[in-house]
């Protein structure tokens, strides 16, 4: 049986968030409703709706009338197993000395390697997301410096891949948190696919507001790969919570971004150290003066 999505964009949060909730009141209600910020620093924010049956779409066009939003664009979609496809299309991603992995792809394991088990299914933060693999590539060129890190945080970890892979290079405890509590079992589960439960302690959290994550401060590496607005907000509890001379690494960046996100850190007492772009994202390290 086909599904059907029907997609509007608006300006705001609030007001987006006002809409989903509204579109979970029609008559014949989705089976699910996404609302989410669009990545490209407009402001615009995505509403999203999953129906089993072909919408309403004279309802639909009142909903977005109503709200200030453009039109919904209603498609239908066919019937696919969209995690096999996933797993046929995602080869594994090779950074440095890491090797990120679905378990479809789990007996060709180069030898060597630190291998790091990802499922297709929990497809954010994969490592096959061109800010992910940035990260790992800066981690790969910090190591290369002859850094050590012995004291890592991982803020807005998603599956946790990049606190597994500094875990698995130092053989220390990291910390990672998310905002989101379905991200935090994700990376609980990946820690224990990839038998690492006790190197990487997982924490609910909005930026370092956690006992937890205070306590273990300061840090000499904290990853953030999240988004620009959040990361513009994190600057100052970045450098509070960095130990002097450590090391953030920060993406989730559009290329067209990075620019003011390493001005607002170098506002705070940071310097570039490097900057790497694939693509169209962008991964920032940056080093906390001393």
């Amino acid at each position: 049986m086909p599904t059907f999505t029907a997609l509007t964009t608006l300006m705001g949060e609030a007001p987006a968030q006002k809409l989903g909730e509204v579109l979970e009141s029609m008559n014949t209600p989705p089976t699910g409703v996404g609302v989410f910020e669009v990545e490209d620093g407009s402001g615009l924010w995505e509403v999203g709706g999953y129906f089993l049956e072909a919408p309403d779409e004279i309802a639909l066009a009142l909903l977005a009338a109503a709200h200030g939003a453009k039109p919904f664009a209603v498609s239908e979609i066919p019937d696919q197993d969209w995690v096999a496809h996933v797993r046929r299309e995602l080869a594994p991603v090779e950074a440095g000395r890491f090797f990120v992995y679905g378990s479809h792809d789990a007996d060709r394991l180069p030898e060597g390697r630190i291998c790091l088990l990802i499922e297709a299914a929990m497809a954010f933060g994969t490592g096959h997301h061109g800010t992910t693999q940035g990260c790992l590539l800066a981690l790969e060129d910090y190591i290369a410096k002859g850094n050590i890190s012995r004291n890592c945080a991982d803020i807005g970890c998603g599956t946790a891949v990049l606190a597994m892979a500094a875990a698995a290079v130092w053989g220390n405890t990291v910390i990672a948190s998310d905002i989101d509590a379905v991200a935090v079992d994700v990376a609980q589960a990946n820690l224990a696919a990839n038998e690492m439960s006790g190197q990487v302690t997982c924490v609910e959290a909005a930026g370092f507001d956690c006992p937890d994550l205070q306590d273990a401060a300061p840090y000499d590496l904290i990853f953030a790969n999240i988004l620009k607005p959040p990361l513009l907000g994190l600057a100052p509890d970045m450098a509070k919570n960095c130990a002097p001379n450590g090391t953030v690494i920060l993406s989730g960046l559009l290329v067209e971004q990075g620019a003011e996100v390493q001005a607002a850190y170098e506002k705070v007492g940071f310097s570039l150290s490097q900057r790497r772009d694939i693509g169209e994202w962008t991964a920032l390290r940056m080093q906390k003066t001393g």
